[in-house]
């Protein structure tokens, strides 16, 4: 059975506030909190020398200065992550000490030319966690545990480290001064750690393709297949929550124009899970086709008219890029 959160459609700041603030950066993640997000939420990734580090991908050629770095140079490889071919500079392939020296930057400059000139040192799990400690009000942190098989084959195991941190900073509780949800887009990890923590889990759907660890175990169901009432059923044995891509609460035809309400929300609730949808963004490249204001991609669209149908099918949550929108869609008012 889902716990209860709050009461009402919860705020998750996405990676901070990154409309306006460089993702999984600290200044992105204060400012969510000062704008009033319920939760901040923080992508995990793993170091050569075993620490969770703040990054949307491990892959961190795109969104750090690496490549201007001659002293990396010699690190540029390339791998299978999750059996997508990928090539740059990997986390696993860098200490704690040598991420700290690096610079990040903007990963969708064309969208977000705001903040080119922009630069922060990449975060620790333990960095997130003290911010959001130090909130004046009791603000979470909603993790997503990043590409769990592949690090555990590469003898990294993140849900290990995850449970060490919470427990070392007495965390793994639901009365925690600040609550944490564990995220993962695999199913076996959240099944594992079912008896390993009263934590909210949440099991997040994608629109296409199929988990990574189906895949690697030849198990041809996809993430459709666990839209199913009986697949939610099943996901309510070990967890709280499900986070789908938000066309799979209301869908989209050819030009991605709104056709509406597919049921899942109703078929989720119906077995005891809440939905937390993703991602609500302001820019017109990411709205559907009925809320987009002008050719600009990047410009604002309609956002406020997105939030109202996904409030009226009735999800729970919202994994939000801009939190003053959020809250204004809600009807609340921005503190700071």
């Amino acid at each position: 059975m889902a716990r209860p959160i709050v009461s009402r459609p919860i705020v998750i700041g996405h990676r901070g506030v990154p409309v306006c603030r460089l993702e999984h950066s600290r200044a992105s993640y204060e400012l969510a909190i000062a704008w009033g997000a319920d939760f901040i939420e923080p992508d995990l990734v793993c170091t050569a020398d075993g620490h969770l580090v703040v990054r949307h991908e491990n892959e961190i050629g795109d969104t750090t200065d690496v490549a201007d770095r001659p002293e990396f140079a010699h690190r540029k490889t390339a791998k299978f992550v999750d059996g997508i071919p990928r090539a740059g500079w990997f986390t696993e392939d860098f200490t704690l000490a040598e991420l700290r020296t690096l610079r990040t930057r903007e990963r969708l400059p064309q969208l977000r030319p705001q903040n080119i000139g922009l630069s922060a040192e990449i975060l620790t799990f333990d960095d997130v966690l003290d911010i959001a400690a130090a909130a004046d009000r009791r603000v979470g942190v909603c993790l997503e545990i990043k590409h769990s098989t592949y690090f555990r084959g590469l003898g990294l195991d993140l849900d290990d480290r995850v449970v060490a941190t919470v427990e070392r900073r007495d965390l793994n509780r639901l009365d925690a001064p600040v609550p944490i949800v564990i995220q993962s887009f695999e199913t076996r990890n959240l099944r594992a750690l079912r008896p390993r923590t009263p934590l909210p889990l949440t099991q997040l759907l994608d629109r296409q393709g199929a988990p990574w660890d189906f895949i690697e175990a030849r198990d041809p169901r996809t993430y459709d297949d666990l839209t199913t009432p009986e697949a939610l059923a099943d996901i309510a044995t070990y967890a709280d929550v499900i986070g789908p891509n938000k066309s799979l609460v209301v869908g989209r035809r050819t030009g991605h124009w709104l056709t509406g309400e597919t049921g899942l929300v109703d078929a989720a609730h119906r077995v005891g899970l809440q939905v937390h949808i993703w991602t609500m963004r302001s820019e017109n490249n990411f709205l559907p086709a009925d809320f987009r204001l002008g050719d600009d991609k990047a410009a604002p669209g309609d956002a406020l008219a997105e939030y109202r149908v996904f409030i009226d099918a009735g999800v729970d949550g919202f994994f939000a890029d801009d939190t003053r929108v959020a809250r204004a869609a809600l009807g609340l008012t921005t503190s700071a």
